[in-house]
């Protein structure tokens, strides 16, 4: 009895792969972070002993993340140089921004078709809640709860294919985003933007919706390439 109280069973004797995956999601997400935040600059080759030894990891889950943020598009690796931080030209996000806003566009008009009576509610409250972050001059919680807004509308939208499709996209230009200044005059705009869309959804207007979700990231984009 002692004996088989001892012997584990042959799948705990397997490596947790879970374990690594977490480590490399969570390395992914500092890197990305440090990029975003303007640490790590356009142009500048990453460091992998440095960061092995910042993060206390070894390379192979390092190199997983640089792979994950290559195809995210904010690092190029260059044979026989390495991972690079990649540069980005108005024309390149002008590009981009024209399909993630035509991208937008059907996620309003299905959003507004398909999306539950709750979804909508959920959208709507957090809408208010964008408001007061404003009125606040909260911008840290601003920016969380907008990037939740649209999240939600993708999700409302029900079409898998078009939500993996702005992901890979907004992953492109979320620097650019990120890093923008936003004005008085386009924060403000910006909220009721939202409250359009937010009416639009309530009302089930789909293409009143699919005009304010586009028009409102190609306003995003001007606030941008004017910095």
């Amino acid at each position: 009895m002692f004996k088989d109280h001892q012997t584990p069973h042959m799948s705990q004797l397997k490596p947790d792969p879970i374990g690594r995956t977490a480590l490399a999601v969570e390395i992914t997400n500092r890197l990305r972070q440090m990029i975003l935040e303007g640490q790590l600059q356009p142009g500048e080759k990453i460091n992998e002993k440095l960061l092995t030894s910042q993060f206390g990891v070894s390379r192979t889950p390092l190199r997983e993340a640089l792979k994950v943020l290559a195809a995210e598009g904010l690092l190029e690796l260059i044979p026989h140089r390495g991972a690079v931080i990649t540069r980005q030209s108005e024309a390149e996000l002008a590009e981009v921004f024209q399909v993630l806003a035509a991208l937008e566009a059907l996620a309003g008009e299905l959003a507004a078709l398909n999306a539950s009576d709750a979804e909508i509610a959920r959208i709507t409250t957090m809408t208010e809640e964008l408001r007061r972050s404003y009125d606040e001059t909260d911008r840290p919680t601003y920016f969380r709860i907008n990037q939740a807004i649209h999240n939600a509308i993708l999700q409302a939208a029900k079409n898998e294919s078009l939500a993996k499709s702005h992901e890979l996209l907004a992953y492109r230009v979320q620097r650019a985003r990120y890093q923008a200044n936003l004005t008085p005059e386009r924060w403000r705009a910006a909220v009721e933007e939202h409250e359009a869309i937010a009416n639009a959804l309530s009302t089930r207007d789909s293409a009143t919706c699919a005009a304010l979700m586009k028009n409102h990231l190609l306003r995003k984009f001007a606030s941008i390439s004017v910095q």
